[in-house]
């Protein structure tokens, strides 16, 4: 008989993982990657595993272990880059005999990392020298990077295909490998030449973004526009002032800005050029608490960013029943219905962008808080609950995942 067989089995696919998470970028890091990795370790360690993350120092100094809430971090010596505000790199010189000794004391059973750089490399070959299983997610496209790098276009070209064959020298050892989006799948089978590319949302919990039966928002006394994210170059927040500026005076349309980042000053500038400064709230780094606030009091989201690989930030504008303006660029066409939960429109053109704002603005209210039901019922695909059970489900030897609908 089989049966007795089956209970060892069970009782070995329950078992507490050990799960060690090599992140290149992770709070206090403000972006998308540094986000998931963060809620990646909570929910597992949530689920009982023992959680450990490898990531730079934010400062100087030597390499130190705490024990916080959502996992053990390892944090390892770093350096300051002249081109970014707060990026560090690691020397592989400096950290590969400290990744080899973290794998000797921490023992895991399996590795997940969140890039093919630096620290996400070295983890990986450690992980494969020894022979355990490795899960590798992809957030990056190589245009993240142009910002930074003071080079002409010929130079940046040559970097990014550079990057994407990196990619897939580094994630082609992985056991399994992921991205946040169909197309970013599709962008690095046909760049980085990794054929077998799982799409897997980042998640998040949709439920946290949404109105208690009994809870209310003070909405603003005017119609407010909301942005949320690093204050990047790619972002393309200037494009969103310059169609603030180009709405019409009767609508008195505000725009809220929900974080910081290298381009402040110009963007501040820029505010005062156009005389917008009663109408530009830039509210800084906000706690959780503060976003959803922010979402919740909203009545459009826009995002002009031209190289999302999904926009975790405009997933949780979703969630909260909010419209959405997008570029019509990398994984933000995913997001929208056009006309039924909001509008994309034409990137870098802030003049279509100021129209599909508009559009919404001058909506009766029934009509607005039916696009941003519509924008709620769309999300609940991206649940945090799916994604965690998925990578779970990786992590203890699965080659591929469920159809989910």
């Amino acid at each position: 008989m089989t049966l007795p067989d089956a209970e060892p089995d069970r009782a070995q696919s329950q078992k507490p993982l050990t799960i060690l998470i090599g992140a290149d970028t992770y709070p206090p890091h403000v972006n998308g990657a540094a986000q998931f990795g963060y809620r990646l370790a909570k929910g597992m360690t949530a689920r009982g595993h023992n959680v450990h993350v490898l990531a730079s120092r934010s400062d100087k100094g030597k390499s130190f272990s705490e024990i916080r809430p959502e996992a053990t971090v390892h944090r390892l010596r770093s350096h300051s880059v002249p081109t970014h505000p707060y990026f560090r790199i690691v020397l592989p010189w400096e950290i590969k005999k400290e990744i080899a000794l973290l794998f000797d004391r921490v023992k895991p059973d399996v590795v997940h990392i969140q890039s093919h750089y630096m620290i996400g490399e070295h983890v990986l070959y450690e992980a494969v020298r020894r022979g355990i299983r490795v899960v590798a997610t992809n957030h990056f496209m190589p245009e993240n990077l142009n910002p930074f790098l003071p080079f002409p276009q010929w130079f940046l070209d040559i970097v990014g295909r550079q990057s994407w064959k990196d990619m897939g020298k580094v994630m082609g050892r992985a056991n399994v490998v992921t991205t946040p989006t169909p197309l970013a799948a599709k962008a690095m089978r046909d760049h980085a030449f990794l054929h077998e590319v799982i799409p897997l949302s980042n998640g998040i919990d949709a439920h946290a973004y949404e109105l208690a039966p009994d809870e209310r928002v003070e909405r603003n006394p005017w119609p407010t526009v909301l942005f949320a994210g690093r204050l990047a170059e790619e972002k393309h927040i200037d494009i969103l002032i310059d169609a603030l500026s180009k709405l019409p005076a009767d609508l008195d349309a505000h725009l809220e800005i929900v974080g910081d980042g290298e381009i402040r000053p110009r963007l501040d500038a820029q505010v005062a050029r156009l005389g917008l400064g009663d109408r530009v709230r830039f509210l800084g780094l906000a706690s959780d608490e503060d976003l959803r606030e922010a979402y919740l009091r909203a009545d459009v989201f826009c995002m002009p960013g031209t190289a999302e690989l999904q926009s975790l930030v405009t997933l949780e504008a979703m969630s909260a029943s909010t419209p959405v303006v997008l570029a019509d660029a990398m994984a933000l066409p995913h997001l929208v219905r056009d006309g039924e939960n909001g509008y994309l429109f034409r990137p870098h053109d802030s003049d279509d962008l100021a129209a599909k704002i508009e559009s919404i603005l001058r909506l009766p209210d029934a009509e607005r808080l039916a696009m941003g039901k519509v924008s709620h019922e769309m999300v609940q695909r991206h649940s945090i609950t799916y994604t965690l059970d998925t990578f779970e489900s990786l992590y203890r030897g699965a080659d591929s995942v469920p159809t989910h609908a």
